[in-house]
């Protein structure tokens, strides 16, 4: 776990078992314990904390080619895009 010199998290290194996926190993933070650390950058719009469509994305993109992220990052840009003009 890293503290900042104040002792409030910042994040965590997981490891997780032999039947750990890439989302339950690695640097992890919970941000809502980490607040001082991180900006939403949707300002609070966008909650994420039970969008199992974006863990399912993450779960993917961890998974495919860099010519599927190129993809998809070109989807997502139209639609940010599209967002922007409302």
């Amino acid at each position: 776990m890293f503290l900042d010199d104040k002792n409030n998290y910042i994040c965590e290194v997981r490891y997780g078992g032999a039947s750990a996926n890439a989302l339950q190993r690695g640097l992890w933070t919970n941000t809502k314990n980490a607040i001082f650390y991180f900006d939403s950058i949707t300002n609070g719009w966008i909650d994420y904390s039970h969008n199992l469509t974006l863990v399912r994305l993450f779960s993917l993109a961890l998974n495919s080619t860099e010519e599927s992220h190129k993809q998809a990052n070109e989807i997502l840009q139209k639609d940010i895009d599209r967002l922007k003009n409302l």
